[in-house]
């Protein structure tokens, strides 16, 4: 009889791209059980292009009683004989609720059959937690998970074949995480090959403040999925970006990437992780000077790859 296995992971980017690793582990302990991912709309579509999964839903966080009936009613239909709750937060657990408490499941809900009995859990960098975890639920073998996959048809974009990336936002709701947007105008303007600006819509400004700056750049805010941005961070000759989404996203897909943080999070829990990732920390982070990204950018461009 195959075996059913639900992952939930329903974001954010740099979280999903952190679970590359151990979605790997487990369809590699799992090789022929059914693997439902259970996330949310926008992961759900390059979730589907990975080879993990048998199934993505997306429905991962509904709204309103009906909504999340009509998830309690899926999750119990479909009778999974185990859960790998990646998210770990108050919400998923509560979903061992939803799908019976008779499930096998891993992560922190109250009863688990495959706890993650770490009391320091919450001071682990995300990638050693979640290994940490799918280990105290039997998982001893992880390989590096498989990328081919994580691409995407940018030919309409018509760049250049040497460029840069920056990745300029951050959460709004978190000012302090953003390296101020001068500071990326004038490094964009001292760099020796275009940039491409990168980020979602909201960062418009951001990105048409930069191209002002530096007439060379090429602003593509609100026009990429995610991915294409994996797609142009496997052809960037590197990227530089604020602790957010797609800076994570970009060293997962083996781009040398420099991660600039502030006071607002802690590399030491977040840091992006990639085969090619270095972080550059200041407090505040407004007074980083542009001199010394552009001094840690050579120092990470001119060393080895590492292993993720």
């Amino acid at each position: 009889m195959t075996q059913r296995i639900l992952l939930i992971k329903l974001g954010a980017l740099g979280d999903f791209a952190q679970a590359f690793g151990p979605f790997a582990a487990i369809r590699t302990h799992h090789p022929g059980a059914e693997i439902t991912l259970l996330t949310t709309a926008p992961f759900a579509p390059l979730a589907r292009q990975a080879p993990w999964f048998d199934r993505v839903w997306d429905n991962g966080r509904p709204r309103g009683l009906a909504a999340l009936w009509a998830l309690g009613r899926r999750l119990r239909a479909a009778r999974f004989d185990r859960v790998y709750d990646l998210q770990t937060s108050g919400r998923s657990s509560r979903y061992r609720w939803l799908i019976g408490r008779s499930v096998e499941w891993s992560g922190i809900a109250a009863g688990a059959s495959h706890p993650h009995a770490n009391p320091r859990r919450d001071f682990m960098h995300t990638v050693e937690r979640q290994r940490e975890q799918l280990a105290m639920a039997g998982i001893s073998h992880f390989p590096a998970p498989e990328l081919a996959w994580l691409d995407a048809d940018i030919t309409r974009f018509a760049l250049p074949e040497h460029f840069a990336l920056l990745i300029p936002g951050a959460s709004p709701g978190r000012p302090a995480k953003r390296w101020p947007v001068e500071a990326f105008g004038a490094l964009a303007g001292a760099l020796d090959l275009p940039a491409v600006i990168l980020g979602g819509p909201a960062e418009a400004a951001l990105g048409a403040a930069i191209s002002q700056a530096a007439p060379s750049a090429r602003d593509l805010t609100g026009q990429t999925s995610f991915a294409d941005i994996a797609a142009l961070a496997r052809r960037a000759a590197f990227c530089i970006g604020n602790d957010t989404g797609p800076t994570h996203l970009a060293a997962v897909a083996g781009c040398p990437t420099l991660a600039l943080f502030g006071e607002d999070s802690d590399p030491a829990l977040c840091a992006p992780r990639g085969p090619r990732a270095a972080v550059l920390r200041r407090q505040p982070l407004s007074a980083l000077p542009t001199a010394e990204v552009k001094a840690a950018l050579q120092e990470l461009i001119s060393s080895p790859a590492a292993t993720a």
